[in-house]
């Protein structure tokens, strides 16, 4: 890492959903003490960080984002000391911590809603929410149009306490995750405790969810098109953000360096229609990096791919934005990339029923991604799984799915349940190791595991040197080694149709093939890694490699 940028410039996170990395006590659910179990495979991977998704207390409503008790740990994950032991491990490994922050919206049995529900419309209670009058006859109809992430209104009516209907509440996702109303003094002190309060116990930085959404438009009006739209308009994006996070700024710069050198930091879950938004989001007084969705959203295309990235490196080498292939919102990237009816189409798009997918090309492409991912400048997030070539389950039961949008899409939508199926570990059936066995009976998982799982289990991908997880590992040592991919520059490279390729200074270059027939290589003295067989100079479809243009410098 140049030592003239933050330590989170370039870092390799990742990503632990931890209801589904390793369960210790037999339940079935993942835990605080099976993150802290697996943290030496966490180091001999080579991340540098892990980012935790929420393990606060939650009636799951949306997978724990909706938070009941911000300042807690769900007894089914864990507790405060797990969490602290947890953070000290980590350390040890020369691990960071980051916490999921969820600002947005809270659930509705948080003591806060549960108070307003209680008291009067107009009261201070209600007026930490967004409560409004209905429109229509005795007020029957919504406030406006809007409409929720999830599919359906983004408004739900109440009983008031006298047993009459009442008021109508906002939620942008599920009724069960009522949006907090930013305007008023109260939530962002609230929010400026749990910040430090998380800060103060080691975390070295916060994921922010839904970072672009947290203002809404102050008059609540009608929008031209009712849907969720990443667009400026009156769901998201709104002026107030910039301030928000200059305060938050100067809450992460006021910490001093303890354990790791640097300051903590914040990324930003933002989505976009135009990355030319984010750089309200990285100004150099407000959060330190936003995800880079650019390459997560694009197809396997060339062409797309290289404007995608060019559009974003600007971005990127100013503030080491990570680049992401996945995470726990998106259908997993061997799926994604061999999807037979509209192939390589963007993660954006919602799986259905009927879906299908090639994973023999699936497989080949995502290992291709991967390389393109981890030789990028700037700073990588990888969900839990990715490195073992993990595909979605797309064949889980209506009735063990827990996404939301499974629910209010009318069954429509596969929703995000496939991509958090908990982690196969060992063994050739489920648990695969992910829960301990009491006595002869199997573990359930709280998402079954697929039968067929035990050749993407870590214990066989160890024994292969070719295996997804071979390729990760080499690929994450050989980008903390090589001087071209720790603080090289980059540029585009020319080649044959279908060519995607750049170099890095000094020493390293990049090719992959996204055509249909093999394709020369680059000119090159070696090569250094490769997603598959590389022959006679020729680059076969659907592969990638790292090149070494000449030896690095000593």
């Amino acid at each position: 890492m140049s030592p003239d940028l933050p330590w989170w410039h370039e870092t390799v996170v990742y990503q632990v959903y931890p209801r589904s990395f390793a369960d210790t006590d037999g339940d079935g659910i993942g835990d605080l003490p099976g993150v802290r179990s697996r943290l030496r495979y966490l180091a001999d991977l080579g991340v540098d960080a892990i980012w935790l998704s929420p393990f606060y207390p939650s009636p799951l409503a949306d997978g724990g984002y909706d938070v009941s008790d911000y300042f807690g740990v769900d007894p089914l994950l864990g507790t405060l000391a797990d969490f602290d032991g947890l953070v000290a491990d980590a350390a040890a490994h020369r691990i960071r911590v980051i916490v999921d922050l969820v600002p947005n919206h809270c659930s509705a049995d948080h003591p806060f809603f549960r108070q307003a529900l209680a008291a009067a419309p107009g009261s201070s209670q209600r007026e930490r929410f967004l409560f409004r009058d209905g429109r229509g006859p005795d007020g029957a109809w919504p406030p406006n149009n809007w409409q929720s992430t999830f599919g359906g209104p983004a408004w739900t009516r109440i009983t008031e306490p006298d047993g009459t209907p009442g008021q109508w509440y906002l939620h942008l996702f599920d009724p069960g995750q009522p949006d907090w109303n930013w305007r008023n003094p109260e939530i962002p002190a609230y929010f400026e405790k749990v910040i430090r309060f998380w800060l103060d116990r080691g975390a070295a930085g916060l994921r922010v969810d839904v970072a672009h959404g947290l203002f809404k438009d102050p008059e609540l009006a009608d929008t031209a098109d009712p849907a969720p739209s990443h667009a400026r308009s009156g769901y998201y994006h709104q002026p107030e953000l910039h301030e928000l996070y200059k305060s938050w700024r100067g809450i992460l710069d006021s910490y001093p360096a303890d354990v790791f050198p640097g300051r903590r930091t914040a990324i930003g879950e933002v989505w976009y229609d135009t990355i030319d938004v984010l750089g309200d989001y990285v100004t150099g007084d407000a959060l330190p990096q936003v995800f880079n969705f650019e390459f997560l959203t694009t197809g396997w295309d060339s062409g797309a791919l290289r404007a995608a990235i060019a559009a974003s490196v600007g971005m990127t080498a100013a503030s080491g934005s990570p680049w992401v292939l996945g995470n726990h919102d998106v259908p997993r990237p061997v799926t994604r990339y061999g999807l037979t009816s509209r192939p390589g189409a963007g993660a954006a798009r919602q799986l259905t029923p009927d879906t299908t997918a090639d994973l023999c090309a699936g497989s080949r492409r995502a290992r291709a991604a991967a390389l393109l991912l981890l030789a990028l400048p700037g700073s990588v997030c990888v969900y839990q799984g990715e490195e073992l070539g993990l595909p979605e389950v797309l064949d889980l039961p209506p009735e063990v799915r827990a996404d939301p949008a499974f629910r209010r899409s009318g069954e429509r939508q596969l929703g995000r349940d496939g991509c958090r199926v908990p982690l196969p570990w060992s063994g050739a059936a489920p648990p695969y190791g992910f829960s301990p066995a009491a006595g002869d009976a199997q573990a359930r998982t709280w998402l079954p595991q697929p039968t067929d799982w035990q050749h993407y289990t870590v214990e066989s991908q160890q024994r292969d040197p070719d295996s997804f997880l071979g390729l990760y590992r080499a690929a994450l040592r050989l980008r903390r080694e090589h001087p071209g991919l720790v603080s090289g520059s980059m540029t585009w490279l020319d080649g044959p149709p279908g060519m995607l390729s750049f170099s890095r200074e000094p020493g390293f270059a990049f090719a992959a093939n996204l055509g249909t027939a093999p394709a020369p290589l680059p000119s090159h003295d070696r090569v250094l890694l490769a997603s598959g067989p590389v022959e006679d100079g020729r680059l076969p479809p659907d592969t990638a490699a790292w090149l070494e243009t000449r030896p690095p410098a000593q």
